[in-house]
């Protein structure tokens, strides 16, 4: 998720949302108004940030959710995907490597076009063919050839056994999209989205990024969800103060991606009159990265020094408060398979550890270098998180640390040329399985573009990990991968966040409206009395 920006899910509810008839809030008329504080920007780097073959970012794909289809969906409350596009889906061998589904009758378009298996294979194909380097490319690399059969059929053959395949067509990057409108060699431009999703959309554009979307209930939409209102709109702040004091001022029903952990931490002391906060689980984590090839990161000493000084516990509790939680794998707790590597490896923070860890390797002290940081992609608390992180690193004398923050659009780039030694990111999970926390930042064509490689990961252990049918049999797998990354540290996590949603009274569906991946559900909101 470019994937993915990283925000912080009470306890699932018993009862499904009702729709009610009711008037709206005051800035949205008979719509549901939801805040966020994602931004879409086109730039000469990315005219088409919301294009399915291009966009790979949470914000994103909390778009293209709501108006382009895919052929099957997480369900409500998680598991296995379901059809959704289509009728039916599954393998068809016993060694997942074919992967069949048949299309529902009657499906079109939202402009009534019919919806074909040939428009599906265009719209994976295209994904495939453009290669965007910062797109999700790398969920359907593995596709050898797709084939069409008949007027409803359609069939995946896989280079290698993939068992984690249904769940990667659950997401955007498999969305389907029209011949005539999304060019089959290169991204549509601009800001507007069509598919046969449950809504159809339209962006209303300041200069160079969307300001909102409108969404609308989409009339011809044949499909597994179940659409409880007309309609939404999307309004996009710069930043948490600013959502936060449109949902006083009525202005928005619910503020979403992403509070602030001091707006959430005063409403959990401090309850609003009018508003519910709503916690749920989350998936979303946060992570150091390191160049290898940079000669200040190059020997793994520095970079498993860096994982025995760091407090992840103070990083989550002074920075984030009941918002966070110290991580110690990439894979987070709550996924199949998770197991606390780091902390098997290195134990409570230590500088004299980590001191004897130099010496051993012959790296003088203090090493230098900047951590870098994004400033407006994983919220406002993101600059005090790396100021704390210097902090402790410095704290030891074995580092000489700066620290520098740079805007997403510039961020990213130069994060993906290699132009930093040491970075900042967040990551939300693309599904709900640990293959989704390992293959981005280790396999080929990785998210990261990182000179790192572990010829047993990428090889061996990867491709056995997605063989296995049962996931919860791939968890021995796991370990070994989470065991390689903790010695070889080519990524270093920090913390695990959990997400809080504050709405109006009367809103309903919003304990079902954000999943544990951050996957925004609009159609579950309704109006109650």
């Amino acid at each position: 998720m470019n994937r993915k920006t990283l925000v912080l899910p009470a306890v699932v509810g018993l009862l499904a949302p009702v729709l009610a008839a009711c008037g709206g809030s005051d800035g949205g008329g008979d719509a549901i108004v939801v805040g966020t504080t994602d931004q879409f920007v086109a730039s000469k780097d990315n005219p088409a940030p919301l294009d399915p073959a291009i966009g790979y970012e949470a914000g994103v794909w909390n778009v293209l959710r709501q108006t382009v289809q895919t052929l099957t969906h997480i369900p409500r409350g998680g598991g296995e995907p379901v059809p959704e596009a289509a009728e039916s889906c599954e393998f068809t061998d016993l060694e997942n490597e074919s992967y069949r589904c048949t299309l529902r009758e009657g499906l079109t378009f939202a402009d009534g076009t019919p919806l074909t298996p040939e428009d599906v294979k265009y719209s994976v194909q295209r994904v495939i063919d453009i290669k965007e380097e910062n797109g999700p490319v790398g969920l359907l690399d593995n596709i050898d050839t797709i084939e069409t059969k008949g007027e409803d059929q359609i069939v995946f053959h896989l280079n290698t056994p993939d068992a984690t395949f249904p769940y990667k067509l659950a997401t955007p990057a498999a969305g389907i999209v029209q011949k005539d409108k999304y060019p089959a060699k290169s991204a549509r431009e601009g800001f507007q989205v069509d598919g046969s999703g449950p809504y159809t959309m339209k962006p209303e554009v300041d200069g160079d990024q969307v300001v909102k979307v409108v969404f609308t209930k989409n009339p011809k939409y044949k499909g597994d969800l179940k659409v409880l209102n007309e309609k939404v709109e999307l309004n996009l702040f710069p930043d948490s103060t600013a959502m936060g004091k449109a949902l006083d001022d009525k202005k928005i029903d619910m503020m979403t991606r992403t509070m602030s952990p001091e707006q959430s931490q005063k409403m959990l002391v401090e309850p609003q009159e009018g508003v519910k906060l709503t916690e749920m689980p989350g998936l979303a984590i946060s992570y150091l990265a390191f160049n290898t090839e940079e000669p200040v990161v190059k020997d793994k000493a520095v970079r498993q020094a860096v994982a025995q000084v760091i407090d992840r516990g103070e990083i989550a509790g002074e920075v984030y408060g009941s918002t966070a939680e110290p991580l110690y794998s990439l894979i987070p707790s709550g996924i199949t398979g998770h197991t606390n590597s780091f902390f098997n490896t290195y134990g409570e923070p230590s500088a004299a550890k980590a001191a004897k860890t130099l010496q051993e390797a012959g790296i003088s002290t203090p090493v230098s270098f900047t951590l870098h940081y994004t400033t407006d992609h994983y919220g406002s608390a993101t600059a005090t998180e790396f100021k704390a992180l210097a902090k402790q690193l410095n704290a030891s004398e074995l580092f000489d640390v700066d620290v520098e923050g740079a805007p997403w659009s510039k961020f990213r780039p130069a994060q993906k040329k290699g132009e930093y030694a040491v970075y900042g990111m967040g990551w939300f999970p693309d599904f709900p399985d640990p293959d989704t926390y390992t293959a981005p930042f280790l396999d080929k064509n990785n998210f990261l573009n990182s000179p790192y490689r572990s010829t047993v990961t990428q090889t061996t252990l990867i491709p056995e990990s997605r063989s296995a049918a049962d996931r919860s049999a791939a968890s021995p797998i796991f370990e070994k991968i989470q065991d390689i990354v903790a010695k070889d540290v080519p990524v270093l996590p920090i913390w695990q966040g959990k997400q809080y949603v504050a709405s109006l009274e009367g809103l309903t569906g919003v304990e079902w409206a954000v999943t544990s991946s951050a996957d925004l559900q609009l159609w579950e909101l309704g109006k109650g009395a």
